[in-house]
């Protein structure tokens, strides 16, 4: 395999492109992210996480396979964050040979061969360690590549050159400098005569008494010629450094200018293979981040089974919100969850903080942990990609102050319609409660309407029990014109008003909702005569 063709989240060179040209790419963006939650608790700092999202089930296979590795294997993690430092230090070298517009310094080279070496031998050296415990193609072909690189006849010889040649380097010492005068004793030209292995001494008094041959001492100085870091400003500072390395460059030209083109060939390109991976490892390490806080705190994770896109499944049991679990300390509630042909969108009602927007966004959760090659966050799974995901959430966004907030509603949903097709998910989570339940239960049904006729999965989480009532009339009028199914879910009560946080296929009974936050109030109409009473 060539080494510039290889990824630890794609399994060829092909499936890469056609990802990179946006064949395989869902309409997944970082809003629809921040709202579902997952940028609080899986956050990218060098990519946009929505770069990574792909339709390929064969994508998402070959990237679940890389994360059980580092999940069952801990070195691989400790491998890839040990690594990332060193090739951040060749790309600032080289930002820095950019800046400075010279790309002869060879002295710089030698540094950038240094960091090379080093990130071989910290792979080579982890890899080979772990090697029998490798499952994924992905590490297994990585183990091999840098087994084949750290083994090679050239890369012992490149190490040997390096070794010879940094020695010489880093014996430097010191450098005696030889300067011609004119006949009024100015500079007229300067150089380097010699570099020394030895540094020079500084030719005081107390230095002389303790060297009493000092006189023969060819590295006693005997005048300073620049009190060096003393009254010196940073620019004069740097241009003498500047001048010292340029002259020491030069001196070592000859030698390594036999090895440059190796520098340029073999070294570059092999280097540019580990840069290019840079953003997969910041993915890999962060993904395994999360997915082993998960496990910590007792939450189950499971490979799900990727079913095609057309067949628009989505099957899940126990399942709940990552980042909820991830917050809270209490026991995580689990809920079941199925789009099939007998309900293809819901309708979710129940009380106030009793679980509604949490189980929406773990439905989407879900769907985008599967679609960044992830475990998900339930017992078990069956789903099928998405072609993009569709929020509608609470939001004070700006627009509000031309368009009113119901204007600004109902411009969001309308552009959620010219997007949707029957192969996406959309999450509707308390839409439409900026007006009154009569106009919100009327453009409600038209929207759901719209979307069964479409055919998309959608979970529709609503305080609106009027239009959760009306979803016989809504399916009597969308199943006619070949809609999809649309039933009904509801969050439980424990009594007393006490949430239970299950979701249960159900049709909802919104008087008793509620009558039971009346009571916890103490809102029902015998608790507020007592309270007239016991006031007299």
């Amino acid at each position: 395999m060539d080494f510039n063709e290889f990824s630890l989240i794609y399994p060829n060179e092909e499936q890469r492109k056609r990802h990179d040209s946006g064949e395989c790419v869902p309409d997944i963006d970082l809003f629809t992210l921040q709202e579902l939650g997952l940028l609080e608790i899986f956050h990218l700092k060098n990519r946009d996480l929505s770069e990574f999202f792909t339709v390929d089930p064969e994508v998402m296979r070959y990237r679940m396979a890389t994360f059980d590795d580092m999940l069952r294997c801990e070195r691989l993690t400790e491998m890839l964050n040990k690594l990332v430092p060193v090739l951040n230090d060749i790309m600032e070298l080289r930002r820095l040979e950019a800046d400075s517009g010279d790309t002869t310094d060879y002295l710089s080279s030698i540094t950038e061969i240094e960091l090379y070496v080093s990130s071989v031998k910290v792979l080579h050296e982890c890899l080979t360690e772990v090697k029998g415990e490798l499952k994924s193609p992905a590490f297994l072909a990585l183990a091999n590549l840098v087994t084949e690189l750290a083994e090679s006849d050239y890369y012992r010889e490149l190490n040997e050159k390096l070794n010879e040649l940094t020695q010489r380097v880093r014996e430097i010492k010191s450098v005696t400098i030889g300067v011609n005068l004119d006949a009024q004793l100015r500079p007229t030209s300067a150089g380097v005569l010699s570099i020394n292995s030895e540094s020079f001494k500084s030719g005081d008094v107390l230095d002389k008494i303790l060297r009493l041959n000092f006189k023969n001492d060819s590295y006693t100085c005997i005048a300073n010629l620049v009190p060096f870091g003393k009254k010196q400003t940073e620019n004069q500072k740097m241009a003498l450094s500047l001048a010292f390395n340029s002259a020491i460059n030069d001196v070592y030209r000859s030698s390594l200018r036999s090895w440059k083109k190796i520098v340029q060939t073999y070294v570059l390109e092999n280097t540019e293979f580990l840069l290019n991976l840079m953003p997969e490892f910041e993915f890999l390490v962060k993904g395994t981040n999360m997915l082993r806080a998960l496990r910590a705190k007792g939450c189950v994770l499971s490979i799900p089974d990727i079913r095609p896109m057309e067949e628009r499944a989505f099957s899940a049991v126990e399942l709940y919100n990552p980042c909820v679990a991830l917050k809270i300390e209490d026991e995580i509630v689990a809920n079941d969850v199925v789009f099939d042909e007998n309900a293809t969108i819901y309708v979710l009602s129940g009380p106030n903080r009793g679980g509604k927007s949490v189980i929406t966004c773990a439905i989407g959760l879900a769907q985008v942990m599967m679609q960044l090659g992830m475990y998900v966050p339930a017992q078990n799974a069956v789903i099928s990609p998405v072609d993009g995901i569709y929020t509608h959430f609470p939001t004070g966004a700006d627009d509000t102050i031309d368009k009113g907030r119901l204007g600004e509603e109902c411009a969001r949903l309308s552009e959620i319609l010219d997007c949707v097709t029957a192969n996406s998910l959309v999450l509707l989570d308390e839409s439409l409660s900026s007006t009154g339940s009569f106009e919100a239960s009327y453009i409600a049904a038209e929207v759901l309407s719209g979307l069964a006729h479409i055919g998309c999965r959608c979970l529709f989480s609503t305080h609106l029990h009027e239009l959760a009532a009306e979803i016989d009339n809504i399916n009597a009028r969308s199943l006619a014109s070949g809609g999809v199914a649309i039933d009904t879910l509801v969050a439980g009560m424990k009594g007393e008003g006490k949430r239970s946080f299950k979701i249960m296929r159900a049709k909802p009974d919104g008087k008793s909702y509620a009558r039971d936050i009346a009571q916890s109030y103490g809102l029902t109409y015998e608790n507020i005569l007592k309270r007239i009473q016991n006031a007299k």
